[in-house]
């Protein structure tokens, strides 16, 4: 787990984060990791798997025709281990 230090903050935000972590019921450090998760994650972003597959939606998906083609393009030979030699 990454440890992060916020230099310089002023006062006020301090106390705020204090009172609004007491309202929710936690210490002042998890208000601040869920404020932090909240801001970086927000819920409503897409992600990248979700988008590519409405998009194939929205073209009409693929075919059989078209998925056996893509099956025999790709390159089924196991990746091999990294050495660290």
């Amino acid at each position: 787990m990454v440890m992060i230090t916020v230099r310089n903050l002023p006062d006020d935000v301090h106390r705020a984060l204090k009172v609004r972590a007491a309202q929710h019921g936690c210490s002042t450090e998890a208000e601040v990791r869920d404020i932090l998760k909240k801001a970086a994650q927000p819920e409503g972003r897409l992600k990248l798997g979700s988008l590519l597959v409405s998009i194939a939606r929205e073209a009409g998906g693929l075919t059989d025709t078209e998925a056996g083609q893509f099956n025999q393009l790709r390159n089924k030979i196991p990746a091999e281990p990294m050495r660290f030699e």
